[in-house]
């Protein structure tokens, strides 16, 4: 389980999260939902140790993540965040090979390499593996990174904004390998979302965020609703279940 107590993060005056209390359940996939400026990304950057929190505590699976020894979080949890650049020329395969590093600090194994090529083969990515990351598309570019993170095989995966810069086609496919991701290797998948019926779709969990704070938190039939919606982003919508899955429509 991932918890959080009290976490706050300020810059000067400028209060980005505000005790934050969260418990995100081990298993499944979780989407952190709500506008711009909710504080979504600040929150997985604090649980990953990427940001200090300026006040508050963070576990995963019991582990102080301010306490515990780098090596030993990034054995239990990977991060993808919004933006990322290599600045040298790698393939495929040796960008995913940098998941493995907390393992094998750059020096693969026989047990790397397998763990290497099962991401790229859950990725659908062993067509491209020789292939360089500049002369792929975004699409492509964003499975070779996401691939990176399982590589790294951990318990907890958090993906800030995966679906960004993808198409609507591109986009599903990212979320039904996320999906199988928690379903078929038993990762605790949690990605900040902006798009309320995609984490309708396919979360088993939604926490809703809005100026810096969890307002909601539960299942999508429950965070799904339009006074939920309203509170959350200030916009009216209509709810209609469509095939098991609730949908947002947006008024005109």
């Amino acid at each position: 389980m991932i918890e959080t107590s009290g976490v706050t993060k300020a810059y000067g005056d400028a209060v980005v999260l505000d005790g934050v209390d969260l418990k995100i359940p081990t298993g499944g996939l979780t989407s952190i939902i709500g506008p711009n400026g909710a504080g979504k990304s600040t929150l997985l950057s604090i649980i990953s140790r990427l940001t200090p929190m300026t006040s508050g505590s963070a576990w995963v699976d019991g582990l102080d993540v301010s306490r515990t020894p780098t090596d030993q979080l990034a054995r239990r949890l990977a991060i993808l965040r919004q933006e990322n650049h290599i600045a040298a020329r790698v393939t495929v395969r040796d960008l995913v090979s940098f998941g493995r590093y907390p393992h094998s600090r750059g020096r693969l194994t026989f047990e790397d390499r397998a763990h290497v090529d099962q991401a790229l083969r859950f990725l659908e990515l062993e067509p491209l593996a020789d292939r360089f990351i500049d002369e792929m598309s975004g699409g492509q570019r964003q499975r070779a990174y996401v691939a990176m993170v399982l590589a790294q095989d951990t318990d907890y995966v958090l993906l800030d904004e995966p679906l960004n810069n993808l198409d609507m086609k591109h986009s599903a496919a990212m979320m039904r390998l996320l999906r199988r991701a928690a379903d078929e290797l038993g990762r605790t998948v949690v990605v900040v979302l902006h798009d309320v019926n995609f984490a309708s779709c396919y979360s088993d969990c939604i926490v809703a965020m809005r100026d810096g704070r969890v307002r909601r938190s539960g299942p999508p039939e429950e965070i799904v609703q339009p006074e939920v919606i309203r509170e959350i982003y200030d916009l009216d919508v209509t709810v209609h279940e469509i095939e098991g899955h609730r949908t947002v429509f947006f008024y005109r």
